[in-house]
């Protein structure tokens, strides 16, 4: 390992990036993958979790594991859908929130003239960054990192850096809300909205209600799920429509039938639409 690679490590909140990008490199080896991220790989490499091997743990633990795994990949095939939808509705703007290993600009095709943003702290953007490198990785928009703290001014550093809140954006939160509090949670969509022109569009993934109950309750301690600590609201849709946005929710069982990897199991409980959000900013919404 080099000194760059042993300064970069991934530790905290952000390493659960890597353990991402990992999942989304075992999906691109599928002959039926969803998508294909040929960066995962070197991402989940660089962060120690490649070659992939099981970790320890007793068949509970193992199925705990294999569902939020799946519930990886069906959210990603999702918001990989929303931003093509959007940027065929003609909008150029892309702002990534908690960015994380996400290589959306440089593994799907987009319009020319779009600009994506991609919002984290300052470790996981320079841990990306030495990894595109070795990689020599050409993304095919115009992409924009902002090393910012999404509970500090990130919408000032957005707007340094050519953020237009004037023309549509599409805004990505992909398992970010279930690492931060209600009250940072609501701050976070009250200044997206802020930030969002008419027609602009959102999509997000919200833990569903007993997914910290199921998954946090005996989590290992630094695992991702020992650092989940919200859940969606009990009306998502209620919820985005007092900030200004018409929501459509989902729930995974839903989306993974429909891309043709249906759940085999019955549901512990009634499954409310939620976990996977598209949204439009309404015309007549206004500004924070």
């Amino acid at each position: 390992m080099t000194d760059d690679q042993e300064r970069l490590r991934p530790s905290g909140v952000w390493a659960t990036a890597v353990g991402v990008a990992r999942v989304r490199a075992l999906e691109t080896e599928r002959e039926d993958a969803l998508f294909r991220d040929p960066l995962a790989r070197a991402f989940a490499a660089a962060g120690g979790l490649w070659p992939s091997s099981p970790p320890p743990g007793d068949e509970a633990a193992r199925r705990r594991r294999s569902a939020v795994s799946f519930s990886i990949v069906i959210r990603t095939k999702f918001l990989d859908d929303l931003v093509r939808q959007a940027a065929d509705s003609g909008i150029r703007q892309v702002v990534l929130l908690g960015a994380g290993m996400d290589s959306r600009a440089f593994r799907i095709d987009w319009p020319a003239g779009t600009r994506l943003f991609e919002v984290d702290t300052a470790a996981p953007l320079d841990f990306k960054a030495s990894v595109l490198r070795r990689e020599r990785a050409v993304p095919r928009c115009e992409r924009i990192t902002v090393a910012a703290d999404l509970r500090e001014d990130w919408p000032g550093a957005l707007a340094a850096v050519g953020h237009d809140p004037a023309v549509p954006t599409v805004w990505i939160a992909e398992g970010l809300l279930i690492y931060l509090p209600e009250d940072a949670v609501e701050l976070l969509l009250a200044r997206i909205s802020t930030q969002s022109a008419a027609g602009s569009r959102m999509g997000l993934t919200l833990g569903s209600r007993g997914t910290i109950e199921r998954f946090g309750a005996d989590a290992a301690p630094g695992s991702a799920a020992s650092m989940w600590v919200s859940e969606m609201p009990d009306d998502p849709v209620a919820w985005l429509a007092g900030h200004g946005w018409e929501a459509v929710g989902h729930t995974l069982r839903e989306r993974a039938a429909a891309y043709g990897r249906p759940v085999s199991t019955p549901p512990r409980r009634a499954e409310q639409p939620g976990g996977l959000i598209s949204a439009i900013r309404r015309e007549n919404a206004s500004r924070a």
